[in-house]
């Protein structure tokens, strides 16, 4: 089949992306996201995000009509489906339903001959669901779970893999796994993707396909956590664990990555609870790694408490306290605060300390609801001002700071 159209539903940090680098190559693209703000501003030419190079491809999509964003699905030759995959609650069960509305949408608009893909990161076994779900509201079509190779609607899943900051030339270089629900499906979607693709299209099956992002995450994540319970034993020990991680590096066979404040994101911070959720008597390191790493917010919460106790120590008021807190992203030099550690030390703080909080944050404009009453200022003011200084995101504007001679250090990364 020939592509000329696709729809893309879900307009966020990876189908906004992906939308404009299909329209620089010259398809017809009809975004899809509920949120009528973010549909205005890409109507304008503008971006909601931020990502270095994607309000010029943006703008130029939309100038030459190659990109129009609305509120439900249109009707198109391939849909790509790129929607959140949050929890439902505290014991962190997958919750699909973003997609299952997304996908009960979209299939008002299905034609025989259609393309699905699922890129959403998902729990093993979702991509059927999708298809038992678009079976539902159109019986009189066919799909790959009942008709196969001879299905009227192809469906795959196309785990997306770029790193926020790096998502423009990450699309365009990662290789892309391909898990179709058949062979053709696979086909079918690897041509969609190679219309702008330089890495490879590997084929497997969608189950698969859907494993193996959560394992690549899952994997970060363990070793994340590691480097993160080396920095809580030095603690304790009174060791430095930049040192001596630099130290241990020196072996030719190890590579023990950075410790910091916690893993925050959509991705890392979620996606192993996928696998233990369908596998919890299996996946005993995957969840210990993820206890770890979504405790360490406490333990940076618990120094900054001991700090503050000794400021008040030696005379000063509590309400006088100046506590910065240096970055509030969820990883270096981006403006993404979704599952942000360092958002969520802030935030504890903010609510137990009866004190002043300045938050250095180059990368936003403004500070989000969940702390009002801190003031968002600048590096060289905060450095100057504050009594109690917490970093805690290694932002390029940070290289190399320290405090200043009568302020309380606490530096949860390296900078």
């Amino acid at each position: 089949m020939k592509f000329y159209s696709i729809c893309i539903i879900g307009l966020g940090y990876i189908g906004l992306p992906t939308a404009a680098v299909f329209a620089k190559h010259g398809m017809n693209i009809k975004g899809v996201d509920i949120n009528q703000y973010t549909v205005d501003t890409i109507n304008q030419g503008g971006i909601h995000i931020e990502e270095p190079g994607l309000e010029e491809l943006v703008k130029d999509a939309v100038d030459k009509n190659l990109l129009k964003a609305y509120t439900t699905p249109q009707k198109a030759d391939a849909f790509i489906m790129a929607v959140p995959t949050p929890f439902k609650g505290e014991d962190h069960e997958p919750n699909l339903d973003y997609i299952e509305a997304a996908t009960r949408a979209l299939a008002k608009v299905l034609e025989k001959g259609n393309l699905v893909i699922l890129e959403s990161t998902s729990p093993v076994g979702t991509t059927e669901k999708m298809s038992a779900w678009l079976a539902e509201e159109r019986p009189d079509l066919s799909f790959p779970d009942t008709a196969g190779e001879a299905s009227d609607i192809r469906i795959a899943h196309c785990p997306e893999r770029v790193l926020p900051g790096q998502a423009m030339r990450e699309l365009i270089e990662n290789n892309r796994i391909i898990g179709g629900m058949t062979p053709r499906c696979t086909e079918e979607a690897t041509k969609l993707y190679k219309i702008f693709l330089e890495g490879d299209c590997v084929a497997t099956n969608t189950r698969t396909a859907e494993m193996c992002k959560l394992t690549e995450n899952a994997f970060r994540d363990v070793n994340i956590a590691f480097a993160n319970e080396l920095s809580l034993i030095c603690d304790k020990q009174g060791m430095d664990v930049w040192e001596l991680i630099n130290l241990a590096n020196l072996h030719p066979r190890v590579n023990v990555l950075q410790p910091g404040p916690g893993v925050g994101g959509h991705c890392i911070a979620v996606d192993p609870w996928f696998i233990v959720s369908q596998s919890p008597e299996q996946a005993k390191i995957i969840r210990t790694a993820r206890e770890v790493n979504d405790g360490k917010p406490a333990w940076v919460v618990e120094k900054v408490m001991r700090a503050h106790k000794r400021s008040v120590a030696r005379g000063k008021k509590a309400e006088d306290i100046k506590v910065a807190v240096f970055g509030v992203a969820f990883k270096p030099d981006i403006d993404d605060l979704r599952e942000s550690p360092a958002l969520q030390i802030a935030e504890t703080l903010l609510k137990e300390l009866d004190s002043q909080f300045l938050i250095v944050e180059p990368n936003i404009e403004e500070l989000p609801a969940s702390l009002a009453g801190a003031k968002l200022v600048d590096a060289s003011y905060a450095k100057e001002a504050a009594d109690i200084s917490v970093m805690l995101v290694a932002h390029k504007e940070f290289a190399g700071m320290s405090s200043s001679t009568d302020c309380e250090h606490i530096c949860v990364v390296k900078v």
